[in-house]
């Protein structure tokens, strides 16, 4: 996988109509799934989102999980460690929040950014995060061995497209909440966080990732959405029988 040469965008082909079409009607499917997931409530599924800021992970997470109860779906969101975290192993935060029997949640951002902060600041030693690609694959492995199903993404986006978004959030009111100085100076270092990007995939491989050209929000959505549904369908859950057991004389 070389980032660099793999495409931000759709391929010509593509109509913007027929593929928000499309990821209504998956989105629709998705949440008739995530009903009787939750009814039956022995399998779970989390949903891992990575990608540089402003690749869109907020907006594709609204978008495809839109039709879902909220009662059987959770969403977090991986920020710096606090010190308790800290002075705990780096999976010891991630852990507590991953899905019981019945339940999708959907990480904004995981535990990769215990790899991918560390590497490009250089504040931990090359060899502990060395030690982490392996850490992460068998911890992925052990949820998906106890009825946890995982699906990953990539927000793979351009590094012009991540500017003219960057800028929105400082002329247009309605996002200015999301601007952070912090996000101008990670991009200095694009270069660095992409190669990062691309270890990750290629060394945390047990569990596939999905690669999603992000440029464009409604060609993101479709294909998350699609990738969603399907792993939903293999999990294929379904409603529990009627307990008849209890004497009702």
């Amino acid at each position: 996988m070389n980032l660099k040469e793999t495409p931000t965008g759709p391929a010509s082909e593509f109509d913007e109509d027929r593929c928000r079409s499309k990821m209504e009607e998956n989105a629709r499917k998705i949440g008739e799934l995530q009903v009787k997931l939750y009814a039956e409530a022995s399998q779970s599924l989390l949903v891992v989102f990575q990608g540089m800021d402003a690749a869109g992970k907020d907006g594709a997470i609204k978008k495809v999980f839109s039709e879902v109860n909220p009662m059987g779906c959770h969403v977090i969101c991986f920020k710096k460690p606090t010190s308790l975290e800290y002075s705990h192993d780096f999976l010891w935060r991630i852990h507590q929040h991953c899905p019981p029997h019945g339940m999708i949640h959907v990480f904004n951002r995981s535990h990769y950014e215990d790899i991918i902060v560390p590497t490009v600041e250089g504040y931990i030693d090359s060899k502990i995060v060395k030690k982490r690609y392996g850490q992460i694959n068998d911890f992925e492995e052990m949820l998906e061995e106890n009825g946890t199903s995982i699906v990953k993404f990539l927000l793979h986006v351009s590094k012009d497209e991540q500017k003219e978004r960057l800028e929105e959030r400082m002329t247009r009111s309605e996002k200015f909440w999301k601007h952070n100085d912090g996000d101008w100076v990670a991009r200095k270092k694009w270069d660095k966080y992409l190669e990062v990007h691309e270890e990750i995939v290629k060394k945390c491989d047990r569990v596939p990732w999905h690669v999603i050209p992000s440029d464009k929000n409604w060609y993101k959505e479709m294909l998350v959405s699609d990738a969603v549904l399907e792993k939903m369908e293999k999990m294929a859950p379904e409603y529990p029988p009627l307990d008849t057991s209890m004497d009702r004389d």
